[in-house]
């Protein structure tokens, strides 16, 4: 693994992007101290699992019941919090 330091990274970003693009991974110190690795990418295939097929099944969640004064939108911003 090699290392460079941010001010390197910064003045020149092109090579060590090339290096990693060819399998090479970097360590990225600041004043001596590693803060992040660089390291290329395994696989750019993504494995997206297919959808399930059928109904639903809607009716298996519980009613949501709303106050009067109360609109979809003001309950979904009071969801937000819990989630």
């Amino acid at each position: 693994m090699k290392r460079i330091s941010v001010g390197e990274l910064r003045q020149n970003p092109t090579q060590m992007l090339e290096e990693v693009a060819a399998g090479e991974t970097y360590s990225v110190t600041r004043h001596n101290r590693e803060i992040a690795r660089i390291s290329p990418v395994t696989s750019s295939a993504t494995i997206i699992p297919a959808k399930k097929r059928g109904p639903a099944r809607t009716r298996l969640l519980a009613p949501v019941e709303l106050p009067d004064s109360m609109s979809v939108d003001d309950l979904l911003d009071e969801m937000k919090g819990e989630w």
